[in-house]
C-alpha cells in the first residue's frame, strides 16, 4: 500500500512505521501537496530499504521526469495527467525506470463507460493501472467512484484510490481483489489532519487504522 502526499518528516516516518510499502510525493506544483524534487529526495532518504519513493507528475516533460528519478533513489514515477503510453515510455527511458498510470474514472453512472480493460492494454508497460476519480484538476479530491461499475476482469496489476479511508477501504479490497492480477491501495487525503489548511499533513493515527484496515482485509483472502 501507498501513503501519497507526503510534505513533512514526521509523516514519512509515521509511515514507514505503520508499514506502508510505499510512499508518495507529488511534483505537480500546483498542487496544494506539492514539494520540489529537492525536498523529495530529502525526505525519501529517511526510507529504509524495500519501501518505494513514488514521484506523481502531470503533464510534465520528459527531461524532467527522468531527471527526478534520477534524483530520489530508487523511485519510480506516477502519471497522473494526459501522457500517452508513447510519453510515458519517453520520460522513463524505456526500461530504466518503472512506472505507474493513472486512469481517471468517472464518477457515478458515468463510470460504467470507461473502459478500464482497453486502457490497461494501451498502457501495457505500466507496472500498474492506478484507478482515481475523476474530479476537476488532477487528482481524485477525496472522491470515491462506484467500484461496481468495473470490468469484471482485467489483465493487469491494479492500485485503488480516490476517496480511500480507514473506514472504506476493506470494502474497495473486497469489490476488486478478485478482477485484477493484484490489488494494492493508494491514499492522500484520508489519513490527512482534519480541518481545513491541512492539505499534505497527515495524521499518524489514520494511518496506522489505514495499515490496519488493509492488513485485515488481506488477511481474510487467506483465511
Amino acid at each position: 500500500m501507498k501513503i501519497c502526499g507526503l510534505t513533512r518528516e514526521a509523516d514519512v516516518d509515521a509511515a514507514v512505521e505503520a508499514g506502508a510499502d510505499a510512499i508518495g510525493f507529488v511534483l505537480y506544483p500546483k498542487s496544494p501537496r506539492a514539494v520540489t524534487v529537492e525536498r523529495a529526495a530529502e525526505l525519501a532518504s529517511r526510507l529504509p530499504p524495500f519501501i518505494t519513493p513514488v514521484l506523481l507528475f502531470v503533464n510534465a516533460d520528459a527531461p524532467e521526469v527522468m531527471a527526478s528519478l534520477a534524483q530520489v533513489k530508487g523511485a519510480i514515477a506516477q502519471f497522473h495527467g494526459e501522457e500517452t503510453p508513447e510519453q510515458c515510455e519517453e520520460a522513463t527511458g524505456p526500461g530504466r525506470f518503472r512506472y505507474l498510470r493513472a486512469a481517471r474514472i468517472p464518477l457515478g453512472a458515468a463510470g460504467a463507460g470507461f473502459d478500464l480493460v482497453k486502457y490497461a492494454s494501451d498502457y501495457s508497460h505500466a507496472q500498474a493501472i492506478l484507478l482515481d476519480a475523476h474530479v476537476e484538476g488532477y487528482g481524485g479530491g477525496g472522491k470515491a467512484f462506484d467500484w461496481s461499475l468495473l470490468p469484471p476482469a482485467v489483465d493487469a496489476h491494479l492500485v485503488l484510490s480516490g476517496g480511500l479511508t480507514p473506514a472504506n477501504v476493506s470494502d474497495g479490497i473486497h469489490s476488486l481483489r478478485t478482477r485484477c492480477k493484484t490489488l494494492s491501495v493508494d491514499v492522500s487525503s484520508g489519513v490527512e489532519i482534519d480541518g481545513p489548511g491541512h492539505k499534505g499533513l497527515k495524521d499518524a493515527g489514520k494511518i496506522r487504522a489505514f495499515v490496519a484496515a488493509v492488513r485485515a482485509a488481506d488477511a481474510s483472502f487467506s483465511s
